[in-house]
């Protein structure tokens, strides 16, 4: 069960729903407008030939700062990490689905290529995989509205905590950390 606007204010006040900040306007009837942050993470082309994930092989990465006002070019067949600027998280009963604006889908911005799920119990700054689709730049600012979150209700809470399970593993990840 997806979750209303009511709902999800609901849930913000119980606290078992995080947006931080929270933005009254960016709320929407069945989902909450995220917004891009500061940060990027590009790939240095020229580092290395490709890449091979089952030898834990990635290219070389350069993290940048985009200053509020300012501008990020996303060129053509490009992919990019970027870092959400809220704050968000959700308790064992409930988990997050993000999906991207359908305004900017239509220019050819992709904002998650599969990770689209956040797991109940998961609290974090989530991280965009953004890829310009198109045959032309698209420009970035922080603090646009990139993407929307959906808040769904599980049947029922899960056995254990997403620390328990501990599915993120810093030490072998090429991409920024989605902890606090």
């Amino acid at each position: 069960m997806f979750l209303s606007d009511v709902d999800i204010k609901k849930g913000l006040e119980s606290g078992a729903l995080i947006i931080k900040p929270f933005n009254e306007e960016q709320l929407q009837l069945a989902s909450y407008d995220v917004t891009l942050g500061n940060e990027f993470e590009v790939v240095d082309r020229h580092t290395i030939g490709s890449s091979d994930p089952a030898r834990k092989i990635f290219p070389k990465t350069t993290k940048l700062f985009v200053a509020d006002g300012e501008e990020f070019v996303l060129h053509p067949g490009e992919n990019v990490l970027g870092k959400q600027r809220e704050f968000i998280g959700v308790d064992n009963e409930h988990l997050i689905l993000l999906s991207g604006k359908s305004s900017l889908a239509r220019i050819g911005l992709v904002v998650h290529n599969t990770a689209m799920l956040f797991n109940p119990g998961h609290k974090f700054f989530p991280t965009f995989e953004l890829v310009n689709a198109s045959n032309i730049p698209i420009i970035l600012r922080p603090g646009m509205q990139v993407a929307q979150i959906l808040f769904a209700k599980l049947t029922s809470p899960t056995s254990k905590s997403y620390e328990e399970v501990g599915r993120f593993d810093s030490e072998n990840s090429n991409h920024f950390a989605d902890k606090k």
